[in-house]
């Protein structure tokens, strides 16, 4: 999604949110003939059922803002537990109505190139082949909703954009006036976006895509690429929305925006521990069963827009991030995060991040890598079903057990500014744990009292 989009974006969500909250209210009584979830059409690639995605920001990387950069980072990226690689639009930026010195990412001049500031078309197969025989993926950001004033499709086919009634281009929205909106009843204009697509897992042989504003361009021209693509390789497909249609018939996964939102009320005191457990009871009647979710506390939107997780979370950041690895879903962290991101990075300048190491690099270490070695935090039917589990403070704390064959995971979460002490009231979950950030042993049972800190958390398997 494009930086400048904020308030927007903002209505968007909300908007979002009202229509769910409407269909949630008007589903008719369901009969046990009708218990059965509708599936989906999708099959997620084999590898994608234990991984995390990482955002990168490839600009603010480093000084240099390289492939030959950020290649250094993969050892890196790779023992904190990163799955998928998602780097946002390395593309060539349109310099016509560009916004600030160095432009946006999502204003594309060049479906078919990369942009010289990173490297060269040779330099990102190879950072492609590397990352690959590292044993991790790599997803492309892709802006089809709309293409920079200078990039030539605008000259050689204008009939492939959208024109106001005085016969002038458009944005797709007011602001964002640095780029210009593809018109997706043209039959040659859908065509070139797919070959487009196709060009980049044939030559550079991506894994996939993020897909910008996905629900801003119609359903069914995904629906079609991911036939295409799908002939080619088996793809990851990410949607920049939040869509049970779209999860059903053409992506892997979408935005939990909605629960971004509660994470952020949370932490402000406006919601409540009973808002967690009825939105997860809401998204089993709304998704597939095999639908995959992403959750996050950042990602370029929010960092340079809402504010980093210090400025929205506070003292809930680590919990949160907590969640947002172990219930039924994908993590996301953005450039910068495990290094203990504390500002809003800059978007249209160079404004690099510091890397250092910080709390949230083992955090986030631990969290991932449990993630992919333990079947009861995968994604989708590939992992448990989350169960809520009753503790002696459950107003303040949500605890939750996942568990998949022989494989269990417990997670014990406050949510509140109160320090409290807890006993696990559900027989059915007491036994003999590790605790996954410090290694040692854990008894819970109605006896065992747990100390909880404001915002503390436990992830306990077994």
């Amino acid at each position: 999604m494009r930086p400048d989009r904020n308030n927007r974006r903002n209505q968007d969500y909300f908007m979002i949110a009202s229509v769910l909250a409407c269909f949630i209210i008007c589903l008719p009584v369901i009969t046990a003939a009708q218990e059965t979830q509708q599936e989906g059409t999708v099959i997620h690639p084999e590898w994608s059922k234990n991984v995390s995605i990482y955002e990168v920001n490839l600009r603010q990387f480093s000084n240099g803002g390289t492939f030959a950069e950020f290649e250094t980072h993969l050892p890196r990226l790779k023992d904190l537990g990163v799955g998928i690689l998602w780097f946002m639009p390395i593309h060539p930026i349109g310099e016509e109505n560009r916004k600030g010195t160095l432009g946006s990412y999502y204003a594309v001049r060049d479906y078919l190139a990369v942009n010289p500031e990173h490297g060269t078309m040779e330099e990102f197969k190879a950072l492609v082949k590397t990352i690959h025989d590292m044993g991790m993926y790599v997803i492309i950001d892709w802006v089809a909703n709309h293409a920079a004033w200078d990039n030539p499709l605008l000259t050689d086919h204008p009939d492939w954009f959208t024109r106001d009634e005085n016969g002038a281009f458009v944005p797709p929205v007011e602001d964002w006036y640095d780029v210009v909106d593809f018109d997706y009843s043209v039959p040659d204009m859908r065509a070139y976006m797919m070959d487009a697509m196709k060009f980049w897992v044939e030559k550079a042989d991506i894994d996939g895509f993020r897909c910008d504003v996905a629900g801003m361009v119609p359903t069914d021209f995904w629906v079609d690429v991911r036939k295409e693509l799908e002939e080619i390789k088996p793809i990851f497909m990410l949607a920049e929305w939040e869509s049970p249609e779209l999860v059903e018939h053409a992506f892997d996964m979408d935005y939990a925006q909605e629960f971004h939102g509660i994470l952020n009320s949370l932490a402000m005191g406006a919601m409540e521990v009973t808002d967690v457990e009825l939105y997860f009871e809401e998204q089993k009647d709304l998704y597939p069963p095999d639908a995959y979710r992403m959750y996050y506390t950042s990602n370029h939107d929010e960092n340079s827009w809402n504010g980093s997780v210090y400025e929205r979370l506070g003292s809930a950041a680590e919990v949160c991030a907590v969640l947002c690895a172990t219930v039924p879903g994908m993590p996301l962290v953005y450039s910068g995060q495990e290094a203990g991101l504390r500002k809003r990075l800059e978007f249209f300048e160079k404004d690099p991040i510091e890397w250092k190491e910080h709390s949230f690099t083992s955090i986030y270490r631990s969290l991932l890598n449990t993630k992919k070695k333990h079947p009861a935090l995968w994604n989708g039917t590939a992992g448990g079903d989350m169960i809520r589990v009753k503790t002696s403070h459950d107003d303040d704390v949500f605890a939750f057990s996942r568990t998949k064959a022989e494989n269990r995971v417990l997670v014990i979460t406050n949510l509140s500014e109160n320090s409290l002490t807890m006993t696990l009231e559900d027989s059915r979950y007491h036994g003999i744990y590790s605790d996954i950030f410090t290694g040692e042993t854990a008894i819970l049972d109605d006896e065992s009292k747990m100390q909880l800190i404001p915002w503390g958390y436990g992830v306990f398997v077994q």
